[in-house]
């Protein structure tokens, strides 16, 4: 007799774990390992050229930052990180828009700033520690 359809789909997937054999548990666990990562959370400053944290920390891997430039911002912001070998810009958003920034970084300290204009000049930087 078959099975009722309601159980074919979660038997059909613990068979091609279990067909894959270790491979498929690596790859269960990379994903379990990503969903578990919480995502950073950065804003600009309404009324300044600034970001509301100067330092962040994180776990090594892939880490993302949300960064949200608030409404009754008075210019357009970004973030960016540079630091052992990485140099990424995430996307530059006017005021009341979000942007995510996701990057894949080992151990060390990592510098967050705001790509746009002279606004890293002006104080829009912090440090980011990935452990």
């Amino acid at each position: 007799m078959p099975y009722p359809l309601s159980l074919r789909r979660p038997l059909a997937g613990a068979a091609a774990v279990a067909l894959l054999g270790g491979a498929g548990l690596a790859a269960v666990h990379v994903a379990g390992a990503d969903a578990k990562t919480k995502p950073l959370h950065l804003s600009a400053k309404s009324k300044s050229i600034a970001y509301n944290k100067v330092r962040l920390t994180a776990t090594h891997g892939r880490i993302s930052i949300v960064f949200n430039n608030p409404n009754g911002s008075i210019a357009p912001h970004a973030v960016a990180i540079e630091g052992h070998g990485v140099d990424k810009d995430g996307k530059i958003v006017t005021a009341g828009h979000k942007s995510t920034l996701t990057v894949t970084l080992k151990k060390g300290t990592y510098t967050f700033y705001c790509p746009v204009g002279n606004h890293r000049a002006q104080g829009m930087v912090g440090k980011l520690v990935v452990k």
